[in-house]
């Protein structure tokens, strides 16, 4: 038995897609948008912040529903919630931690020696190596997620791969990369 909530998500949601009117879906995000309010602000702990990213999810559900099957909106637009949360959360650490490596490396530029970039030049061999060593699932998936910074749903529309074998496919990869490396030193 199926809630009349439901059925009208999805009877708006089938007009979205087969006619491309942004009002109509304006009119099914409405419903959700306090609980995409919630879910940001829970993760930023910021309302301007979470206030953006309110925005920023519509403008995604524009260019990604009409490729999508989508059975339950709400649990689907959780999902694509946390993980638009989470990617920003990483650009941000990302960001910060390549702006505090800058200014190191601006510090101490005057004591690079030959050998520490010949270290890192290694270590990149060695990663690179290692990763080539790695199964062909658990390749592909480091790859995407590590390298091409793509979220586990990119991840898994790219590779077929379910979410839970995707995740697994990461973390089984991680950690051989992490037994790889400490062999090879």
């Amino acid at each position: 038995m199926t809630n009349s909530t439901t059925d009208s998500d999805h009877f708006i949601l089938q007009q979205y897609q087969q006619h491309g009117d942004i009002a109509v879906l304006g009119r099914l995000y409405q419903r959700y948008m306090h609980l995409v309010y919630g879910v940001a602000l829970k993760y930023f702990k910021n309302k301007e912040e979470a206030q953006d990213a309110v925005h920023n999810i519509f403008e995604d559900l524009v260019v990604k529903l009409p490729g999508h099957e989508v059975d339950n909106f709400k649990s689907w637009l959780y999902v694509l919630t946390r993980n638009h949360c989470l990617m920003q959360l990483r650009r941000q650490k990302t960001k910060g931690q390549s702006s505090e490596l800058s200014e190191r490396v601006m510090e101490s530029s005057e004591d690079l020696h030959h050998d520490d970039e010949t270290r890192l030049e290694e270590n990149l061999v060695k990663l690179e190596s290692c990763i080539d060593k790695l199964k062909e699932e658990q390749q592909t998936c480091v790859r995407l997620f590590f390298l091409e910074r793509k979220c586990y749903q990119e991840v898994e529309l790219k590779t077929g791969f379910g979410i839970k074998k995707v995740k697994s496919y990461i973390q089984n990869g991680k950690r051989n990369l992490k037994l790889c490396m400490e062999e090879s030193e």
